[in-house]
């Protein structure tokens, strides 16, 4: 599952997980929010992040600016 598309932007995932993480969510949390794996949650989360479009660990992670710009781009609300 990618979350980010050969152009950078968010895929269908990384748009589920973004929106996941639009408040400060350890990896479970996100995983029960978006009713995905466990294991894909991470490795996303862990993609989304090299993409600069969250921040943290795996102890919490939240939007950065450059998220908050793509899910509004995608016309989540913020």
């Amino acid at each position: 599952m990618a979350c980010i598309s050969p152009d950078g932007k968010p895929t269908e995932s990384g748009k589920k997980l973004l929106s996941a993480v639009m408040a400060p969510h350890v990896p479970e949390e996100v995983a029960v929010e978006t009713q995905l794996p466990l294991f894909r949650v991470r490795s996303g989360l862990r993609e989304l992040s090299e993409a600069g479009y969250v921040k943290g660990d795996q102890e919490r992670y939240s939007l950065t600016d450059a998220g908050k710009e793509a899910l509004k781009k995608l016309g989540v609300n913020i």
